[in-house]
Formats: C-alpha cells, sequence, structure tokens
C-alpha cells in the first residue's frame, strides 16, 4: 500500500520554547505549569492574531507557520513585548523568557503537522536564540 502524496509548500516557520523550564519544573512544577499556561495564551493569540497557525506544540515549545514572513516576524515582537510585561508581575526565579527562531523554507504537511529541513533549521535557530 502505498502512503498518499504529501503535500509541499513555502511557508515561514516559528518555533519557540521556554529557556530554562527544566530549571522552572524543578524549582516548581506546579507554579511553572500555571506561569507556562498564561504565557502559552499570550503566545497562541498572538500566532493566531497574525494569521498563523500552530502546527505543533510539546511541553514548553510551539511550531507555527505562517504564509508571510512578516506576520511571523510581527508575532514575535508583540509576543516578546506581551511576555515582557506579564513577566513584570512574577518574581525574577519565575519569569519565563521565550526564544523564538524564524526560518522561511519548504515544509512537508502531513495530518496538520509541519516537517523538512525547513522546520530544523527554525529549530535550531530558536536554540541560538
Amino acid at each position: 500500500m502505498e502512503a498518499p502524496p504529501l503535500e509541499r509548500k513555502l511557508a515561514a516557520i516559528f518555533a519557540a520554547d521556554v529557556a530554562g523550564y527544566s530549571r522552572l519544573m524543578e524549582a516548581d512544577e506546579e507554579q511553572t505549569l500555571a506561569t507556562l499556561s498564561g504565557h502559552r495564551r499570550i503566545v497562541d493569540e498572538a500566532i493566531l492574531r497574525h494569521r498563523g497557525r500552530i502546527a505543533g506544540t510539546a511541553g514548553d515549545s510551539v511550531f507555527a507557520e505562517f504564509a508571510s514572513v512578516l506576520d511571523a516576524v510581527h508575532a514575535a515582537i508583540e509576543i516578546q513585548h506581551s511576555l515582557a510585561e506579564a513577566n513584570n508581575a512574577l518574581p525574577e526565579q519565575r519569569q519565563m523568557q521565550f526564544r523564538i527562531g524564524i526560518n522561511v523554507g519548504d515544509v512537508m504537511v502531513k495530518d496538520g503537522d509541519i516537517f523538512g529541513d525547513g522546520v530544523n533549521i527554525a529549530a535550531r535557530l530558536e536554540g541560538l536564540a
């Protein structure tokens, strides 16, 4: 039985995760999860507001795709500004800093998930942020 053909397209890929997430979880799992939930609402709403689509999440990470790199960059800027405000209300040891990487590249789409070198490059850029 042959696999169905994969959809390929050019996309702006947005990869984000929390710097030091393991340290935060080790210190206080419940509070870290509560903070992450509030911060993820900010992230998710900004992605949608800038015409992005969340393509995957795992723990503290988010992958999204955008048709426009400008939309992806504007979402990232809004997220960083909004999270800075949200972090101001928290003690320094509980603040969460999101790293964000953006890449434009060819992706494969399967069951709503995105795959390919374009996604891998965005993830590597996020790790350097």
